[in-house]
């Protein structure tokens, strides 16, 4: 924290004491509060059969009929855990070294089922079975394997302490799925080499299962084994526990993926040059290591990682912005375990570490006390500046290590404490950030979550001299939140104070030198399926207020919204608002408003259409617009092999003189899939932007336009055995060049194959 005064000194020492007593507080709290404590019931048992399973979509195997067998009698949703409108009987069978799962899913109307030859986690609109698994049985952390009626997989991390489901997660696991004249048949093979999972002990082991089915028709149903209780602030508590498992271990010590990636690239160094150069082609080998040292806990190694994205990242369009945009991680070491690391504060974003020599990561899990570390280098060191009103990149022509450290201790019933720690260090450059959080449960309705960061840095001469930063800054960061949620209730308060040198540098963190208070509250109304035409109506308002660390008011909004659920997989929202928000001296007035839909009307069909309307600041030029801004977004399927998304941007901001700019940007996605396992797939993205240019106090190009396309042929025979091959370009038109030029272009092939080694 910087000192500049006895008095700032003071102020300062004064507002430390308070956020750590603030801290201890919540803490002592947590630990004397008696927390959630849910009914409980006897475990369901789940027999040990010595079975093999053809993995086809048809129970023609004899050991199904001595399974453990479900049904799955329960509406809780759109109904409030009423009867559930179509049939279904689950299989549970323990082999030894899998859990083996069988859906037979009845439907009165075969033709009507919804379901698509699909890519891996993209089956989500159609229908799908699946079962989600809290092996640890703490109710806080689960795995979610599903697949739809032909088989197409999806598998998620569930984090119900941060409230989080994390699709980017894969596991090596076997399903397949059948249409028969009675609906459908999903059968699943799901290794315990697929799971973590607690020691290893001498008798049954108890898990937490919720077997689920997802029926979309005019409404999507979610059927259950489980009633869900609206209102709960928490999900894996209300699951039915099971019993059995008895020998579930580890099925594998090692792992090892040696992967190869050819590519070859042409450049114009500059837009102006005549021609592209051609580089050499580039042959990488590298290697994944993933070694199961007890069944809970697991260390990843990588040498020569291809850390390039194989697909190209959802377009955003980067005008008349601020703040650095954000876009999911997909690298595949990074991936794993990522739940491991989350944090109310994005203290922890891993695509801040760009190309990276080497990498090791152990995540596990013993009893109350879950961890996880990593360490990565890389070659080059890039981070956020965040300011009170924007944002900046700063890079260093240097390599950097990285590392971070989590540690979180589960507590009570539904709660849990953490430590976090990471760092950045290069030669004459350091950030270092530490802290502690926690979720706390206090009643069914009611939780705490909080955290609190210090953080120290030291800044290269080229930072110093093109930012204007001290040599060596500090500060601090909170973050407290409250949250009520009953049936109909439900309201929120939330607290944040960062310091002006408080930065996260390995995380995604855009803005320090505020403060802010958000509060808010709304309401919902349930819809009942026979007299109702809608699922569910709800109301909303906030107010927030921030400020920066010297008083200055930066931002005062109040804003208002109401949505309502209904038929056609429908959904409806509008708002309105307005604020005062500081900009470069001049405090705006902004008033607003918003629409948004998006409905599902026949199978393979969806369509989203988001509208925002009023006062904008256009932040080129100080001054206030008037922005137009539409957005629709449409995905079809024709036939169960082809698909195409579009999702297009338009934006326009003007005032009395003229137009400022016009924006838009289209994201087009062609693919068809030969199989569940082979797929082509090209994506086009398109930007045009036109400016004003005698509205703009600086120089602007009149008009600029980009053009990227790509190509990906894809064969997956799990996420780690693959085969990608592929071409992509790029394209820039801007007033310099007066035509669209190609910048780029690459070729590339990357294969990886995973082998488990038996000694």
């Amino acid at each position: 924290m910087r000192l500049t005064s006895s008095g700032r000194e003071s102020q300062d020492l004064t507002a430390l004491k308070m956020k750590l007593s603030l801290f201890w507080a919540l803490g002592i709290f947590g630990l004397f509060w008696p927390g959630i404590v849910p009914a409980e019931s006897d475990p369901i048992a789940v027999p040990q059969i010595e079975a093999t399973i053809s993995v086809d979509g048809e129970l023609n195997e004899p050991f199904w009929q001595q399974a453990r067998q479900v049904e799955l009698p329960v509406q809780t949703f759109p109904g409030e855990n009423t009867p559930a409108p179509v049939a279904t009987m689950v299989y549970l069978v323990d082999n030894g070294e899998s859990l083996l799962v069988a859906f037979r899913a009845e439907d009165p109307d075969p033709s009507a089922i919804r379901a698509f030859f699909r890519d891996r986690d993209s089956a989500f609109q159609d229908d799908f079975v699946g079962v989600a698994l809290d092996t640890f049985n703490d109710e806080r952390r689960a795995l979610e394997f599903f697949a739809n009626a032909y088989g197409a997989q999806m598998d998620l991390i569930l984090d119900d302490v941060n409230d989080n489901e994390d699709e980017s997660w894969d596991a090596i696991w076997d399903a397949a799925g059948k249409v028969h004249d009675f609906g459908y048949v999903v059968e699943m093979d799901i290794p315990y080499s697929a799971l973590q999972l607690p020691a290893e002990s001498d008798g049954p082991r108890i898990w937490g299962i919720d077997l689920l089915r997802f029926y979309p028709r005019d409404f999507r149903y979610r059927l259950s084994n489980n009633p869900q209780q609206r209102g709960l602030n928490c999900y894996l508590c209300q699951l039915e526990k099971f019993e059995g498992f008895s020998n579930a271990k580890q099925g594998r010590d090692i792992e090892i993926t040696p992967t190869i990636t050819v590519t070859r690239n042409e450049q114009r160094e500059e837009v102006t040059d005549d021609r592209l150069i051609s580089g050499d082609v580039d042959i990488e080998p590298g290697l994944d290591v993933s070694w199961g040292i007890t069944p809970n806990i697991t260390l990843n190694g990588t040498l020569n990682p291809d850390f390039s994205q194989v697909e190209a990242d959802v377009a955003q369009l980067d005008v008349n912005t601020t703040f650095a945009l954000f876009f999911p991680e997909r690298r595949p070491f990074f991936l794993e375990g990522a739940d491991f690391f989350e944090t109310p504060i994005d203290a922890v974003y891993t695509r801040s570490v760009v190309d990276p020599d080497y990498g090791l990561r152990m995540t596990g899990k013993t009893g109350a006390n879950a961890f996880g570390v990593f360490l990565a280098d890389d070659t080059v060191t890039n981070f956020l500046l965040p300011g009170s009103l924007g944002s900046d990149l700063a890079t260093l022509d240097q390599s950097s290590t990285n590392a971070v450290v989590r540690y979180r201790r589960d507590i009570l019933n539904n709660s849990s404490v953490g430590v976090l720690l990471t760092a950045r260090q290069g030669d004459d450059y350091h950030n270092h950030v530490g802290g502690v959080d926690g979720l706390l449960r206090l009643t069914d309705s009611d939780s705490i979550t909080f955290q609190y960061l210090m953080a120290d840095s030291e800044n290269p001469d080229s930072v110093v001299a093109d930012f204007g930063l001290a040599q060596e800054t500090s500060g601090d960061g909170l973050r407290v939140s409250y949250e009520h949620n009953e049936r109909n209730w439900f309201s929120s308060l939330r607290y944040e104070d960062y310091d002006d040198e408080f930065r996260a540098d390995l995380g995604f963190f855009s803005r320090n030198n505020f403060d802010r208070v958000v509060v808010g509250a709304g309401y919902r109304w349930w819809g009942e399926a026979d007299k109702n035409w809608w699922n569910r109506i709800q109301i909303y308002s906030d107010y927030d207020i921030t400020h920066d660390n010297d008083g200055l008011l930066l931002e005062e909004e109040l804003e208002f919204s109401a949505n309502i659920q209904g038929p056609l997989q429908s959904f409806v929202s509008v708002g309105f608002g307005a604020r005062d928000r500081f900009f470069d001296g001049v405090l705006f007035r902004e008033n607003f408003y918003s629409a948004y839909a998006e409905a599902q009307p026949w199978s393979g069909v969806r369509f989203e259409l988001f509208g925002r309307f009023g006062d904008q600041i256009d932040f080129a030029n100080t001054q206030l617009g008037d922005l137009v801004q539409i957005n629709p977004e449409v995905d079809l399927n024709l036939g169960k092999h082809f698909s195409l998304s579009l999702d297009h941007t338009y934006q326009r901001l003007k005032r009395d003189a003229g137009e400022i700019f016009t924006a838009n940007q289209t994201d087009l996605r062609l693919s068809y899939q030969f199989n569940l396992r082979q797929r082509l797939r090209l994506t086009v993205q398109y930007t045009d932007v036109e400016r004003n240019q005698a509205l703009h106090r600086d120089e602007v190009d009149e008009r600029s336009e980009r053009l990227g396309t790509q190509l990906i042929y894809s064969y997956k025979v799990n996420p780690r055995t693959v085969l990608f091959a592929g071409y992509s370009d790029n394209g820039l038109d801007n007033d310099a060049v007066n035509s669209l030029v190609t910048t780029s272009r690459t070729l590339f092939v990357k294969l990886g194959y995973a082998w488990e080694p038996t000694f």
